[in-house]
């Protein structure tokens, strides 16, 4: 039997092996500080650079991602494997580069308190966004900055977006702690008291329904805020079929759709879980990322 020898020049060789055929990793710093003037205390933050922006000279849109209640600025890395899902998507051409910032919202809700003692929707728009863009080589205009996250997270991008739709282009919301006026009623009051009273303020039943707490409410701000301005973000929405936040995130399309605010709505089997988030989170990133390409 005849025998051919396959010769591979060099070049070819050097390009096989190389590890730049390989598809390369973002860099993931955690943890990092900025000192807060209107909390009066550092704030923590995770980012993820993508795989080039240290051989590269240029600038790069910006994800906000946000944890959830109980959680910090590491989870969506340690749980949520977003820098793994990133590498790929990018290098898959699926999403373009883009920076991902991971703040610490504590337990927060990334909002103002009732009593102004803490005031962190005011940091997060008055100083984190601007520092992000002082700091690192972004593109500061709105459609190329977006906002997403999950549970209280997702909430926060919700209300954070809609009560400032100057700066965001794009959110996307998994399994978002959407209240109805009933279920926020209806919450048990040793659950209320240490979930939600200092932010919104003390009270049972109706009275649980402050002006300070509308100011907040996803449902009243589409309601609210007027549709044009709403109409000039994207909107996504995620929410498992088996998770426990569905009556507000059924709620809140109901409510977008009757308005004409146009959205996507995805409901798939899951619950409210890192396996649920870590497994669509790449949608979310696709859906941000068309709002970042020309």
């Amino acid at each position: 039997m005849r025998k051919t020898l396959l010769t591979v020049s060099p070049a070819v060789w050097l390009f096989l092996v190389s590890p730049l055929s390989v598809a390369q990793s973002g860099q993931v710093l955690e943890s990092l500080k900025m000192n807060s003037k209107i909390l009066g205390r550092e704030v923590k933050y995770t980012l993820y650079l993508p795989p080039d922006y240290n051989t590269s000279q240029r600038r790069y849109p910006v994800l906000y991602l946000l944890h959830g209640y109980t959680g910090s600025d590491t989870d969506w890395v340690q749980f949520g494997e977003a820098h793994l899902t990133a590498d790929k998507a990018i290098a898959a051409g699926e999403i373009p580069p883009m920076i991902i910032v991971m703040p610490d919202g504590r337990n927060d809700w990334y909002a103002n308190d009732y009593q102004g003692k803490n005031r962190y929707e005011d940091m997060f728009i008055q100083e984190l966004i601007p520092f992000i863009d002082a700091t690192y080589r972004t593109r500061p205009q709105k459609e190329f900055r977006a906002i997403a996250g999950l549970s209280m997270g997702g909430y926060g991008s919700l209300h954070v977006a809609a009560k400032n739709t100057d700066l965001f282009g794009a959110v996307a919301a998994f399994s978002a702690a959407v209240m109805t006026e009933q279920e926020m009623m209806d919450a048990p009051k040793e659950r209320y008291d240490r979930v939600f009273a200092w932010i919104y303020g003390p009270g049972e039943g109706a009275a649980r329904l402050t002006e300070h707490w509308r100011k907040y409410s996803v449902l009243d701000l589409m309601k609210t805020v007027p549709a044009d301005k709403l109409k000039s973000v994207r909107w996504y929405i995620d929410c498992g079929d088996d998770d426990f936040l569905y009556k507000g995130n059924d709620a809140l399309h109901t409510t977008m759709r009757d308005l004409n605010i146009p959205h996507e709505y995805r409901i798939r089997d899951g619950a409210h879980t890192w396996t649920y988030w870590r497994t669509y989170l790449i949608e979310g990133l696709k859906f941000v990322g068309q709002s970042f390409r020309r």
